[in-house]
């Protein structure tokens, strides 16, 4: 892996580093181990920046460049963000509706009792205004509330490539 730049990440598909390198796990290093990293890395990926500073934890993330594209928020170096699993809120649904038109005619159908519905009972049309009839309201089984609350899988499918930093390289001049 020859002519690479000090701080240059490339995906590798080994089960170990090469030489000079090492993955993007998010370790700690001792400034004076490498005072040269430091200087392009500073603190942007952790450390003390007295004694330490660290190398990008890329384990379970995909990189993003920075900046502010059209429409898009701004993203600094080093800046972590997105989950893992989310939790939608009724606000974030699309807007339906639950349309319910029954008769009071009976069917053709075999029912559990002549004139029967399969729920058990007769099903009214109600109109909007309902002064002056009698109602019974659907029981909680036939229109009630669903849902477990629970935060569902937000990733993409992926397949594991390990993301390694040059430890020890060319160092880039400024173009």
């Amino acid at each position: 892996m020859s002519d690479a730049y000090l701080g240059e990440i490339r995906m590798f598909a080994g089960v170990y580093s090469p030489y000079h390198w090492s993955y993007c796990a998010g370790q700690l290093q001792a400034i004076t181990d490498n005072q040269s990293l430091f200087s392009l890395l500073g603190t942007n990926y952790g450390g003390d920046g007295r004694s330490t500073y660290g190398l990008p934890d890329m384990r379970g993330r995909i990189p993003v460049g920075d900046g502010q594209g059209p429409g898009l928020t701004n993203r600094v170096l080093g800046q972590r963000f997105g989950v893992e699993q989310v939790v939608l809120s009724t606000e974030q649904l699309p807007v339906h509706s639950h349309t319910v038109q029954v008769t009071t005619a009976t069917s053709e159908l075999q029912a559990p009792a002549e004139g029967q519905s399969y729920i058990g009972s007769e099903l009214h049309f109600l109109p909007d205004s309902t002064a002056g009839l009698e109602t019974n309201p659907f029981t909680s089984r036939a229109i009630g509330t669903t849902g477990g609350d629970e935060p569902h899988e937000n990733r993409m499918p992926m397949l594991y490539l390990g993301f390694i930093i040059c430890m020890n390289g060319l160092y880039p001049s400024r173009n």
